[in-house]
């Protein structure tokens, strides 16, 4: 453990806890600020309306010139996020400019294509929540969840609930 990833990490709580995110709860895990407690509460729009999913934030001791790991503990039907925890990296593909306007698209390649110590942890974190309630096919961790959401989505949909209820509420 540095200093410095020990500063910076003092840092990025104190503002994520002066301008907290909608929705999202962070909590370090046993006073040990590199190991935080996430949650994320749907929001109404999403397929997962209504529950609360609960992931933890791991940050190196080289931080912030190493990247943190996410790894979620509450079962999700998403085509991003795999039956380990473990959330999807997209690579970013032409039809993504379509897709995302330009402040989301800068964000998803700060984050994404290299991680940058200048990334904030308000921001992955921002990243991941729009990630949760906006399931898409592209870039899957899930194919077989990301092939349902693309060919049904109605029974994508109905699934997903369905674990909604059963594993975040």
């Amino acid at each position: 453990m540095t200093s410095t990833a020990l500063r910076r990490i003092q840092k990025e709580f104190r503002d994520i806890t002066d301008h907290p995110l909608d929705n999202l709860s962070i909590e370090p895990k046993e006073e040990n600020l590199f190991e935080w407690d996430c949650s994320i509460t749907a929001e109404s729009d999403s397929p997962y309306k209504g529950g609360t999913f609960k992931f933890t934030l791991t940050l190196p001791s080289n931080f912030p010139f190493k990247a943190p790991s996410v790894q979620f503990k509450t079962k999700i039907y998403h085509p991003g996020i795999n039956e380990d925890g473990a959330i999807c990296v997209p690579v970013l593909r032409d039809e993504v400019w379509s897709n995302v306007d330009f402040f989301r698209l800068l964000m998803l390649v700060t984050i994404f294509q290299q991680w940058k110590p200048s990334v904030t942890l308000a921001t992955v974190l921002s990243i991941i929540q729009d990630k949760l309630n906006n399931p898409s096919h592209d870039d899957p961790f899930e194919p077989d969840i990301a092939a349902l959401l693309k060919n049904d989505k109605s029974k994508f949909l109905a699934t997903a609930k369905e674990w909604t209820k059963k594993y975040a509420m």
